[in-house]
């Protein structure tokens, strides 16, 4: 790993350590954020051959320090998460390129990076692609049946297709061959069929 790249990805974990949040990993407490951002990474690697560092910067930052604001700070329903989502995904992209900038990083890459975090592009922009399918990977892998067990049934579908949809035919190969619970797994068939 490039050395200013070593140094943005060390600067965002001592970002994500901070969250006060804690889960369980091995049998060691690790900064909820933290596991969520080595667990993007690990999907990058396994998706992207060669992935650019812009990549790997946003892959690492696409939930960075998220509880500092909260989802219930913004109204409920639909447009309140969208207006949510957009501006953490703002201030990922600001942070990342103030991290960037200090290890000399070109105003170019800065943002590319922000452009990444954002999402932007997607369908049309590879590597956004590729992060859009890291973060629906790491969630159908690890977040999934939890959250579907909060959820509305109708609702988890409408999710589930929605979250389908923006994946690659590269991703969905990957999330059918994820190990999932029988009840996670009907759903995920159910919604597909």
């Amino acid at each position: 790993m490039a050395k200013r790249l070593e140094q943005v990805i060390s600067a965002l974990d001592r970002l994500h350590a901070e969250d006060p949040r804690s889960v369980d990993k091995d049998g060691k407490a690790i900064a909820a954020e933290l596991l969520y951002a080595q667990r993007m990474s690990a999907w990058l690697a396994t998706l992207a051959e060669n992935p650019s560092e812009c990549l790997q910067i946003a892959v690492r930052a696409q939930h960075l320090q998220r509880w500092q604001v909260p989802r219930e700070d913004y109204p409920e329903g639909r447009v309140g998460y969208l207006t949510w989502r957009r501006d953490q995904g703002i201030r990922a992209g600001d942070t990342a390129a103030k991290l960037m900038n200090d290890v000399g990083y070109s105003s170019d890459d800065t943002q590319r990076v922000a452009t990444l975090v954002n999402k932007k592009g997607l369908g049309r922009d590879a590597d956004v692609q590729a992060l859009e399918d890291c973060a629906c990977l790491v969630f159908l892998e690890n977040y999934f049946a939890d959250f579907s067990r909060k959820v509305e049934h109708d609702h988890m579908l409408r999710i589930i297709q929605k979250t389908w949809r923006k994946m690659s035919p590269q991703a969905h190969e990957q999330a059918l061959a994820l190990p999932m619970s029988p009840a996670s797994a009907a759903l995920v068939k159910e919604a597909l069929s």
